[in-house]
């Protein structure tokens, strides 16, 4: 099993049982900021779960019909999982407006204080071995998933504050505002996410910084006269790089591909985690320049 299926199954086993504590003292205490965390839970196990089944996808080989391989199925995984968070987010802040109108009461605050502390050591824990897995596979989902879990532990933060302050002064208006903010918090943190996931799916280029340095090892070599067509993309943990490089009509074919071995093997030098899949091709003469003068 690969680092990032055993942390999806991690995660989503945590939430779980999060979820299962959470809901049961978010219903009995009727409290808008714990019922919140609850949901936000199942939603978190419900996700963790759908994350597993598109790793095991993605991690599938290239084949005849899928050329390119399905890495591009995290990113699909990445809208889906920040459109669920916004939905949930909008029932969360349906909630708190609910309670502020009906002025329901909190009950069992002692025991909803000690269930959302011991829910927030869970969630740190659980993120930073998500981060782990993270920054070690540079997987897309893995980083949603850690970002997700994230916003769990201000959430429980804020909860947790709630509690506290409808536990001393009886005000249940800190209660809904908490509830409320939370709200809005999970919509924004959800906006990264589709916000990368499309622009994935929409074959954005990779970081400028990236492509800078690849222009640079090109042009540092002194048997490429230009170059031309750089394009880069990503999916998953694959970074895709096409160019055009243009020798002199003069080189032999081996000299050239040698060349090209050599720039190949610099790019990938770039970052390591990252799996490269690199297509170059050998111009003996500047045709897109000729192209574009007709």
């Amino acid at each position: 099993m690969t680092l990032q299926k055993k942390a999806t199954l991690i995660s989503s086993s945590v939430a779980a049982l999060l979820t299962l504590i959470k809901l049961i003292i978010g219903i009995a205490s009727g409290s808008v900021a714990v019922l919140a965390s609850a949901i936000d839970s199942i939603l978190d196990m419900f996700v963790s779960i759908f994350n597993y089944f598109a790793i095991s996808n993605a991690e599938k080989p290239a084949d005849k019909t899928f050329n390119y391989g399905r890495g591009k199925i995290e990113a699909l995984a990445s809208v889906i999982e920040g459109t669920i968070i916004t939905i949930s987010g909008l029932f969360l802040l349906y909630q708190a407006v609910k309670k502020a109108l009906t002025n329901e009461v909190s009950q069992y605050l002692d025991i909803s204080l000690m269930v959302m502390g011991i829910s927030l050591v869970i969630t740190i824990s659980l993120v930073l071995y998500l981060n782990y897995v993270a920054k070690k596979t540079n997987s897309m989902v893995i980083k949603a998933d850690a970002l997700h879990y994230k916003t769990d532990v201000y959430t429980n933060i804020a909860v947790l504050i709630s509690l506290v302050l409808v536990n001393l002064t009886g005000y249940e208006i800190v209660d809904i505002i908490v509830g409320g903010f939370i709200a809005l918090f999970i919509i924004y943190s959800a906006y990264e996410l589709i916000r990368d996931g499309i622009l994935i799916l929409l074959d954005r280029a990779v970081e400028d910084e990236i492509v800078l340095k690849i222009e640079k090892i090109i042009n540092s070599n002194e048997r490429i006269n230009t170059y031309h067509l750089l394009k880069t993309r990503e999916a998953a943990n694959q970074t895709f790089v096409e160019v055009h490089l243009v020798f002199d009509c003069l080189i032999t074919l081996m000299e050239a591909h040698k060349v090209s071995d050599k720039i190949e093997n610099e790019i990938k030098k770039l970052d390591e985690k990252r799996d490269w899949v690199i297509n170059i091709h050998m111009d003996p003469y500047d045709d897109f320049k000729l192209n574009k003068e007709k």
